[in-house]
């Protein structure tokens, strides 16, 4: 990061960047005389082993598996004004076997949206959280349409947060199963959530729970699990259509489909945002509600919830105790404590 152009004094921001992907801004003084305290933390983790793309020997079904990039993307934006703030968390969507009709694939469409969002909720205050998607997901798609069938059923998509705050406000968006917390000054936790794919109708989840039930790897855990796949495809961003579940994909429309609102700043004290492979404790394992999940973000870090999970995960590698459709998730975090 540049120094600061008037040095360590008046108006300097001081932070460490901590290689974990953890960040501390230590209280400032601005130009406007006001003193903010702040801390800043995101921590991120593959579920693969390797955070890049080798063949496995790993097979499934007499196959070799390929491990797959981190798909997640995470980032904070605080202005120079010092002034509020913003963040980004997507979730890309693990590519369908078949292709995806994309030359680009997952982590390039999720940088290039996460980038996108980040730019217009830090810069365009005047615009909604939803019209910042909108946005976002058409001028993504207009950097691949010449290249890529955007009308593909698996074109490459994306779960999203966003949050904004101002000293007056607290916005957030929430499309598909990231989770975001929004924590008070009495410490309570409120978790806004878009639920649809648990609203799924019954005959998909009934699916989703007897492939969950057959040995990970085999044959028939992998011919199940492609029915069910196709029965979630079907459900997919699916307009007009029962138990339909929304994701951000070449379709700016989706936008209106996402969970938003706005929080008082004085009733906020921290928020935090997790992917679905980082709310596994709650969702997954059942080990507590989402305010003991933040009280392990506060004391331990996004890294220390991670490193949870990870050992939850590895002590059941068969997936029998807690049945699930992955082993190991991509799992990212950020916290924002003022």
């Amino acid at each position: 990061m540049p120094a600061h152009p008037h040095g360590p004094g008046r108006g300097a921001v001081r932070e460490r960047w901590i290689i974990s992907g953890q960040i501390y801004c230590e209280p400032v003084s601005l130009l406007f005389s006001q003193t903010v305290s702040m801390r800043v933390e995101t921590a991120t983790e593959p579920g693969s082993a390797v955070s890049a793309a080798v063949t496995s020997a790993d097979s499934v079904g007499g196959r070799r598996r390929l491990q797959r990039l981190n798909e997640d993307f995470a980032a904070v934006a605080l202005p120079a004004s010092g002034q509020g703030g913003a963040l980004v968390l997507l979730d890309g969507v693990t590519p369908n076997r078949d292709g995806t009709g994309c030359i680009h694939g997952v982590p390039w469409y999720v940088a290039r949206l996460g980038g996108t969002l980040l730019e217009l909720s830090a810069s365009r205050r005047d615009v909604t959280l939803a019209d910042c998607l909108a946005e976002s997901i058409a001028r993504t798609a207009g950097s691949h349409v010449g290249t890529c069938d955007l009308s593909h059923t698996h074109t490459p998509q994306s779960t999203v947060v966003l949050a904004r705050w101002d000293e007056e406000t607290v916005e957030h968006l929430v499309l598909s199963d990231s989770v975001l917390l929004i924590e008070n000054g009495g410490r309570e936790v409120r978790a806004v959530l878009d639920d649809r794919l648990d609203r799924m109708p019954e005959p998909v989840r009934a699916m989703r729970a007897a492939v969950r039930a057959k040995e990970l790897g085999s044959v028939e855990r992998e011919l199940a699990g492609a029915e069910y796949g196709r029965m979630v495809e079907a459900l997919r961003n699916a307009e007009g259509v029962e138990g339909a579940f929304f994701t951000a994909a070449a379709d700016s429309g989706v936008a209106q489909r996402a969970v938003t609102g706005v929080t008082p700043r004085e009733a906020v004290q921290a928020i935090a945002a997790l992917t679905d492979g980082a709310s596994r404790l709650v969702e997954v394992f059942h080990q507590g509600d989402w305010a003991h999940t933040f009280t392990l973000l506060r004391e331990e870090g996004p890294q220390g919830l991670i490193a949870r999970i990870r050992a939850t995960e590895s002590a059941d590698p068969r997936c029998t105790t807690y049945p699930r459709g992955k082993c190991h998730d991509d799992a990212t975090a950020i916290l924002v404590v003022w």
